[in-house]
């Protein structure tokens, strides 16, 4: 359960978030072309990994990628709130910042072949500075612009790069930036709220119908249409937590052209209303 949510955006994307969940929650991250580093304010939380489950409490946190299969955070166990911040890196924000060079950090390693996908971090001095940081910017949105935010970015690249984690995260970070899925991603992304067809979104990658989804599922382990519905569906239920715009509007933004046909989809995947999951989350 969500108990508080706060999230600062850059470029039209969610860059930063603090968020307090009350156990017993489970808090999934989407299939995306982007990297997160979850740091621990209080409590703990599970990750599990192939067979092997990381516990990450507090002073400690978690590096990982979203761009092969979803990932989930969850807490069973524990009596007290967990308290996390969250800073993603999306690749084409990553491009748009560092538009002549990436940073040595974000380059691929030279001969490492791995797959690897999360890091657990023992947080020092200057990273537990760094969040302290963010969490007054994080209370203090109006003090927050542009500038401010693409050198906090630059400052948490360079902050890792000097961690004894730095190689890993480098695989990690390397990850990102395959340019045989990159444009396909992109084009996705760019369109993922829209309600272009699959036809359509073929068409753009200049694929047949069956070439493109058999690239689709390559990348994302999932059908066009399961995917995409999934991603409209949690962009409306963030919309619905932080937002004060009308259901109608939430779901037409989202690329549901009939709100009946969104509000079953919705009810589906949420086992409850549009309106009362708002409701649910503002009264508690």
């Amino acid at each position: 359960m969500i108990n508080d949510y706060k999230k600062i955006d850059l470029f039209g994307k969610s860059l930063i978030q603090k968020i307090i969940l009350q156990p017993p929650f489970k808090f999934d991250f989407p299939v995306t072309d982007q990297a997160c580093f979850i740091y621990i304010l209080e409590g703990s939380i599970d990750y599990q990994i192939h067979n092997e489950r990381l516990n990450i409490s507090k002073n400690y946190s978690l590096f990982l990628n979203c761009i092969s299969s979803g990932k989930q955070l969850y807490n069973s166990n524990s009596k007290s709130n967990c308290e996390i911040v969250i800073f993603t890196f999306h690749s084409d924000i990553l491009k748009k910042i560092y538009d002549k060079e990436l940073p040595s950090l974000l380059q691929a390693p030279k001969h490492v072949i791995s797959s690897k996908s999360s890091e657990k971090i023992n947080n020092d001095f200057l990273i537990q500075k760094y969040i302290e940081g963010l969490l007054f910017y994080i209370e203090n949105p109006s003090l927050v612009n542009e500038d401010i935010l693409i050198l906090k970015f630059k400052e948490i690249i360079l902050l890792l790069s000097q961690t004894q984690n730095s190689e890993s995260i480098q695989i990690i970070f390397s990850q990102l930036f395959s340019p045989t899925t990159y444009t396909f991603k992109r084009i996705i992304d760019e369109h993922l709220l829209s309600q272009l067809t699959i036809d359509e979104l073929a068409q753009l990658n200049n694929l047949s119908i069956s070439s493109f989804k058999r690239e689709f599922a390559k990348i994302y382990n999932d059908t066009p249409a399961n995917y995409i519905k999934t991603k409209k569906l949690e962009k409306a239920a963030e919309l619905l937590l932080v937002s004060e715009e009308r259901i109608t509007d939430i779901a037409f933004n989202c690329g549901f052209n009939d709100l009946a046909n969104f509000t079953k989809s919705f009810s589906e995947k949420f086992n409850t209303t549009p309106t009362n999951y708002r409701l649910k989350l503002r009264n508690k």
